[in-house]
């Protein structure tokens, strides 16, 4: 055993604080997931038009990056259990709000979309802060692969239940429905369990000093500002060529969306094998394995650039999601572990606010990109960057185990 390996942990299901909270964040999880879906129904019902569509999910977008920050900041003043219970409740209260404007207004569903947007990012950091809380260290990277194995069985099963379910009941009724998710991820985790967050962490005399703050803390682990960046790059080129590009190529390269649905799902099944690897391993340098995982998104735009048979470009899909989950595990328990209990959640924030929060960025400069510089141009760079960018983190010297020396 290395001088800094953990010891083997028993199951975290044994552990009733931490099955509580992985049944809220699945519930969560389950009601962020489904919300799209229900909306592109009613867009089939004709309940709102696909303009509407867009605008409502562009409002919740918008409320989500609104609230990261400032629920990374609430969580580490308050206790992350209230912060959880407040968010997600509101979200619940405010889903049907969605549905009773469809037909009647537009903004007012915008509105609601944005509260639940809202709702959707603020409990995300206090749910990162509560595992380190009510899980100690030897467990969390196997909490934190059960919590991803969670979202991603929800990925896979999201869209189908949800048409099942439009099958008996209609749009309206769904989100109803969601909502009945968000109050259950609400009431059912538990409050946190480890040592309260000092009040000599939270300056208290704003939120902008309290989030510099958290940026402060962020700087002082090498690894994670560096690890973030490579994160970044790679999801706002890998995953915007998967979005735009996939469908195009499914189309018009292979002639049927089969292509499209085989990838798509071949990506969420490795992610599947991911988490159940990573539950277990602890490789001797977790840092260098997990860029390792999340260079090979590079995969991904290599494979649409390629005239491939579509079998290799389906498991080119398949080994990147084993890898991004090889990455996200030991970058989430790597957080828990190194950055100040106090500070967590605003680092956390800065986590989700500019790797997921970019996304969007990427999604809507591709388009015009392929249209200015043509598809193999922009692909080609895409895979370099999902590439290049982990590489270049593996030389920063904290890199090979996310820790400090």
């Amino acid at each position: 055993m290395t001088e800094n390996a953990v010891p083997a942990a028993p199951s975290v299901f044994r552990n009733v604080s931490f099955v509580r909270l992985w049944a809220g964040t699945t519930a969560s999880g389950l009601a962020m997931w489904a919300l799209p879906f229900v909306l592109a129904l009613a867009v089939l019902e004709r309940s709102i038009t696909a303009v509407e569509l867009g605008v409502v999910l562009a409002a919740r977008t918008a409320g989500f990056l609104v609230a990261v920050p400032v629920a990374g900041v609430l969580a580490d003043r308050h206790a992350r259990r209230g912060v959880v219970f407040w968010s997600c409740l509101t979200a619940g209260l405010v889903t049907p709000v969605i549905a009773l404007g469809m037909g009647r207004s537009l903004l007012l569903m915008a509105v609601a979309a944005a509260v639940v947007g809202a709702g959707q990012g603020a409990c995300r950091p206090a749910f990162q802060a509560l595992v380190a809380e009510v899980v100690p260290e030897s467990g969390r990277q196997q909490a934190n692969a059960a919590i991803t194995l969670a979202v991603r069985v929800t990925t896979l099963v999201a869209p189908s239940l949800t048409a099942l379910a439009a099958l008996l009941v209609d749009a309206r009724a769904l989100l109803v429905a969601t909502g009945v998710l968000w109050l259950c991820a609400a009431l059912v985790p538990p409050a946190g369990t480890g040592e309260p967050v000092p009040a000599a962490t939270t300056t208290r005399a704003g939120f902008v000093p309290d989030f510099l703050d958290g940026i402060r803390e962020a700087r002082r682990h090498p690894w994670f500002l560096a690890g973030l960046g490579a994160l970044t790059a790679v999801i706002a080129t890998g995953y915007s060529a998967t979005a735009v590009v996939l469908p195009l190529v499914s189309r018009d390269r292979y002639n049927t969306e089969a292509v499209l649905a085989a990838a798509t799902t071949a990506y969420t099944v490795g992610a599947l094998l991911g988490a159940v690897l990573i539950a277990r391993w602890r490789p001797p340098a977790a840092g260098w394995v997990a860029l390792a995982g999340l260079a090979c998104y590079g995969f991904v735009p290599l494979g649409l650039l390629l005239p491939v048979h579509p079998f290799v470009l389906i498991a080119a899909y398949a080994v990147t999601g084993i890898g991004i989950e090889l990455f996200n595990v030991p970058w989430f328990t790597a957080t828990q572990r190194e950055v100040e209990p106090g500070k967590l959640a605003r680092v956390s924030s800065l986590d989700f606010l500019l790797s997921y929060g970019l996304a969007p960025v990427g999604l809507a400069l591709i388009a015009p990109a392929i249209q200015e510089f043509g598809v193999s141009a922009v692909l080609g760079v895409c895979a370099v960057i999902c590439f290049a960018a982990p590489a270049v983190v593996a030389l920063v010297p904290s890199s090979r185990e996310f820790r400090r020396a």
